[in-house]
């Protein structure tokens, strides 16, 4: 049974680029809800001082993550204009592809990345509960 995947970024908004983040994450959502249809969650938070981004992905499986992935050298190339990678965290399991990229990722821009692959219980609602 394939299990859920979720991914966090850690990021910190530029000097200079808090009025232009905005902007550039609403683009983002919007780009990434249209073209990556397996992404079941993509959630962008601000700190309250505005200066740093928590970004939760989540994903039903490796395979959904993987598509998520493909074109992410362009869309990461255009987010650093404004955010500079403070670390990763996933949770899951994912493809040995991801694992082996967000390393890549983590050792150039000297961050931690933290993978905890098994998940021991739980579960994912997809769809709001009926009221009964």
């Amino acid at each position: 049974m394939s299990k859920p995947i979720v991914f966090i970024s850690h990021l910190r908004i530029k000097e200079g680029a808090l009025d232009a983040y905005p902007q550039m994450q609403h683009e983002a959502s919007a780009q990434l809800e249209a073209d990556k249809p397996q992404t079941l969650a993509f959630l962008p938070y601000t700190s309250a001082d505005r200066r740093h981004v928590t970004i939760v992905h989540v994903f039903a499986d490796a395979a959904s993550m993987d598509l998520h992935f493909e074109g992410a050298e362009q869309r990461s190339a255009a987010a650093y204009a404004v955010l500079v990678p403070e670390g990763w965290e996933i949770y899951g399991t994912p493809s040995s592809l991801v694992v082996d990229f967000m390393r890549n990722a983590a050792a150039a821009s000297g961050v931690p990345l933290q993978v905890q692959p098994d998940n021991v219980a739980g579960f994912l609602r997809l769809a709001r509960p009926t009221k009964r």
